[in-house]
């Protein structure tokens, strides 16, 4: 067969296309490098446009290294808040682009994850300050609406056979269902103020405390924040609707087990000194000299609460805006930052991202501040941890 007509026609007119580009080394093999040098998705063409510090490092190049989260939870979060973030009118970069979903939720999350400025943000990715803390408002009132169900108290029997399990798995505490521990979120606040008085804390630091409830997975089930540094953290539990509802007995109030004939164990959490010793929180024994069955209660105690600790370190490892001292900050909006630090921090886990594997396990989230001491003791409290004690060394009778 003879040669299609307007073939050859064609073919110089590509080549001429060729041509004009610059490309050296002829035809195909320069085509076939601009076609490689090409953006393939939305993040290979946003990573080129960030700038500053973050754009000189080798890590920037990759998604997990920017945001700390692997590209599936990313998408995860763009699919929570997408409606709310696209509705309204659009934000545009410095060149005129407008701002897609994924551009907006990569600058809220790098504000928070970072703790980084408004003003090192916009830089970074190309837009104003303003529209940095826009966007990031935006963001948080839809993680506030749509990402409430990843925090939340166990609600079927089930699900707290499950945490019970894991939990006496570590060290043996039968029947528990939660750790608590409290950390402080440092905040710089004019001193000419009067009314900042009331958020010094012992430490003397502008603070705002966040106290959380956390299951075997490091995982948040129940917080309370908002609250001034100076608070103590029986206080702010005493305060909660966490305490109201087990106090009612409509919290740790399911399955009790026995420890010995006429002794039944109920549902509880355990905590530190700082708080007080209730049928429900199970605190370490005080005091030097103790005897052998409880010195190994208090170090099984302190294994299994070690991860709350550490759930708080990750807390303010991964949402850097939590770490180190806040300039200023909306103490009336703060709560809402936090709040929604721990729901991104819960996704992260309910989505089981392999980048959180990777960082390493500290417990360290409230450096300088000294052990709490809560003198609070309930004496059918006191009967239990005794009785629990002994059924823990095996030396409980039957």
């Amino acid at each position: 067969m003879g040669p299609i007509r307007g073939q050859k026609r064609k073919r110089k007119i590509v080549e001429k296309k060729v041509d004009r580009s610059g490309g050296a080394g002829g035809g195909s093999s320069s085509t076939s490098s601009e076609k490689d040098e090409q953006p393939k998705d939305w993040w290979d063409e946003f990573s080129r446009r960030i700038t500053g510090p973050l754009s000189r490092s080798k890590s920037s190049k990759k998604i997990e290294s920017v945001f700390k989260i692997s590209r599936k939870t990313f998408n995860y979060i763009c699919s929570l808040v997408k409606e709310d973030m696209i509705k309204s009118s659009p934000f545009s970069a410095a060149n005129g682009k407008s701002l897609g979903l994924n551009d907006q939720v990569a600058v809220a999350l790098r504000r928070l994850g970072s703790g980084e400025s408004l003003v090192i943000i916009g830089e970074t990715f190309g837009i104003n300050q303003s529209s940095v803390s826009q966007i990031t408002w935006r963001f948080i009132e839809s993680m506030e609406k749509r990402g409430l169900r990843h925090l939340k108290w166990p609600s079927t029997e089930a699900e707290m056979t499950e945490v019970k399990s894991k939990f006496e798995k570590m060290r043996g505490l039968p029947n528990c269902c939660g750790a608590i521990d409290t950390t402080h979120i440092a905040m710089c606040l004019p001193t000419v103020d009067n009314s900042n008085d009331v958020w010094y804390d012992s430490e003397n630091n502008h603070s705002m405390i966040l106290q959380a409830i956390v299951d075997p997975d490091m995982r948040f089930r129940d917080i309370v924040t908002g609250w001034p540094g100076s608070v103590s953290e029986s206080s702010a539990l005493r305060s909660s609707g966490f305490f109201n509802l087990c106090e009612k007995g409509n919290r740790l109030s399911g399955k009790k087990i026995q420890l010995c004939k006429g002794s039944e164990l109920g549902e509880y959490i355990i905590g530190d000194v700082g708080f007080p010793l209730l049928p429900w929180l199970v605190t370490p024994y005080q005091g030097k000299h103790l005897s052998e069955s409880k010195s190994e209660f208090n170090k099984r105690h302190f294994a299994t609460r070690m991860v709350a600790q550490r759930a708080l370190a990750r807390l303010k490892e991964m949402w850097g805006i939590l770490q180190g001292t806040m300039w200023r900050p909306d103490t009336n909006r703060l709560p809402r930052i936090i709040l929604v630090c721990c729901l991104l921090h819960n996704i992260v886990i309910d989505m089981e991202d392999e980048v959180q594997d990777e960082m390493p396990l500290t417990h360290h989230h409230d450096p300088g501040y000294k052990q709490q001491i809560c003198d609070s003791v309930d004496k059918k409290a006191s009967m239990l941890r005794d009785k629990l004690s002994l059924y823990l060394s095996g030396s409980l009778p039957p």
